[in-house]
């Protein structure tokens, strides 16, 4: 293999041996990649694969949207820890709608200062709860350093003063467009901090695969990889919106990148002896059909008798209920205390495409469906056990879930995995009375100003379609405690100690 950009790779010392490079392609799912490898189409993918391990079933956090996964990843909790309920919710303390960018009406109406400042700013800073640490933060305490490359969610222990670029200092809360961020020792998002003082990355607010390849190609270039990279190649989300689920071309653009990083070494082989790699995907996507009137579930149709909140402006005193969709998800808002919430939920009932109809009451999570009768209730602790060795108190009816109980009080898991945990924690990740509502495959919510997919695929809800990812581990033989995203972290972590 070639050394790229005359690039050499200098014995490095102890202490920095065998780092860990954790690679995330958005929307990477098993099957396409499986297909890929299978036909020859991404060597890369197929070298690491096959002198590593492949895990399939990498359940990620609900909802699936990436702000929510990422934090997971990073903190090794759920929502109901991290505090980041989605791409899209209402703050009830402050009465104001939260969105980190879910497309451009959407995030027009609710004002692109608004918008803007909450991914940039108020995500790592405020929302991201200060009672868990990312694994950056985790590091520094050891004296570790760690980098992040084209990750909007990236909260460290290093402060680093941010800049926005002209063409966005108006859109920023900012004073002159500067902030000062708490970032990890080596830190790379678009042109707001960049590694290569050169680098020109094509999009503002990050970077696309090639650039991203590029930041982690210098820092390998100039020996400076640290303990722990996460590098995000975001490209493939938006094609996937639009090509549907099976489509691999970026699959293969994206491999090509990685065929440059290994070629940093003098063999394939080599790299793996240096480094710990790691290729993950965070969400998956379920295909949508063409039909605008059948795929699209209207919340607003559905609550027509009621005052809705519009998202642009603060709640009247006369608004009922909020709506925040997350594509193929969605948080019900109950403002009004005079509304019972079991009106809301018969209401809801009635639509069959709502596959999942949840709420909390204090400790306990009640789920009912628009596809099934009945209700299961439960709770953490109790006398049964799962997968992931969690305990659960449960009544009802668990079809609703896709449960199966056996005899020796064992739970596991159908078509929404880790769905106890990962249900759980999005109705405890914020304040509020509220509804949880997931769509079944095939369809997804609108509500105002909602970007929708047709012919194309969405994801944000329990499924496993999109909860299930791929992870491929090449350069170690250890393995995850389980396949889920929240004990990534410690697994990382451990690796590193042991090195």
């Amino acid at each position: 293999m070639n050394l790229e950009d005359g690039g050499r790779i200098v014995k490095k010392d102890k202490s920095s041996n065998k780092p860990v490079i954790l690679l995330n392609i958005d929307s990477l799912m098993p099957q396409p990649l499986e297909i890929a490898v299978q036909t020859d189409q991404t060597p890369a993918l197929k070298f690491l694969m096959e002198n590593g391990m492949y895990f399939s079933n990498m359940v990620n956090s609900f909802p699936t949207m990436s702000v929510t996964i990422d934090s997971s990843l990073l903190t090794g909790t759920y929502p109901d820890k991290h505090q980041i309920p989605g791409l899209h919710w209402f703050d009830t303390r402050n009465l104001q709608f939260i969105n980190y960018g879910t497309g451009l009406r959407e995030t027009f109406r609710i004002g692109w200062r608004r918008s803007i400042h909450n991914m940039l700013y108020q995500l790592n800073h405020e929302h991201l709860s200060s009672q868990v640490t990312t694994i950056y933060e985790e590091l520094a305490k050891k004296q570790l350093h760690s980098a992040s490359i084209n990750s909007f969610v990236y909260r460290g222990n290093k402060t680093q003063k941010l800049k926005a670029p002209k063409i966005l200092r108006t859109f920023t809360k900012f004073e002159n467009g500067e902030w000062t961020a708490q970032v990890p020792s080596i830190f790379s998002l678009g042109t707001f901090s960049k590694i290569r003082k050169k680098g020109f990355p094509t999009q503002i607010a990050a970077g696309n695969c090639k650039y991203t390849a590029k930041e982690l190609r210098y820092l390998i270039r100039k020996n400076k990889l640290p303990s722990f990279t996460f590098c995000i190649f975001q490209d493939m989300d938006a094609r996937i919106h639009l090509k549907g689920p099976t489509d691999k071309k970026l699959i293969k653009k994206i491999d090509k990148e990685i065929q440059k990083i290994l070629n940093m070494y003098p063999s394939w082989e080599k790299a793996l002896e240096k480094n710990i790699w790691m290729i993950i995907g965070d969400n998956g996507h379920a295909a949508t059909g063409t039909s605008y009137r059948k795929g699209l579930i209207n919340l607003r149709k559905i609550f027509k008798q009621f005052k809705v909140a519009q998202i642009q402006r603060r709640p009247k005193n006369n608004d009922q209920i909020a709506f925040c969709v997350n594509q193929r998800m969605a948080y019900i808002y109950i403002l009004d205390k005079e509304i019972s919430i079991r009106k809301l939920i018969e209401l809801l009932q009635r639509e069959s495409r709502i596959d999942v109809i949840a709420w909390k009451d204090g400790e306990d999570v009640h789920v009912v469906s628009g596809m099934k009768s009945g209700m299961i209730t439960y709770r953490n602790g109790g006398i049964y056990t799962d997968i992931y060795n969690q305990n659960w108190s449960i009544n009802g009816q668990l079809d609703i879930l896709d449960l199966t109980l056996t005899k020796n009080q064992f739970i596991s898991y159908g078509d929404y995995p880790d769905a106890l945990a990962r249900l759980s924690g999005a109705l405890h990740s914020h304040e509020g009375r509220f509804i949880v509502v997931n769509a079944k495959p095939g369809y997804e919510f609108e509500a105002q100003s909602t970007p929708f997919h047709l012919n194309g695929a969405a994801h944000g809800s329990l499924h496993r379609q999109e909860s299930l990812v791929p992870l491929i581990i090449a350069g170690t033989n250890e393995k995850p405690l389980h396949r889920r995203f929240v004990d990534m972290k410690n697994y990382i972590i451990n690796l590193i100690d042991s090195n």
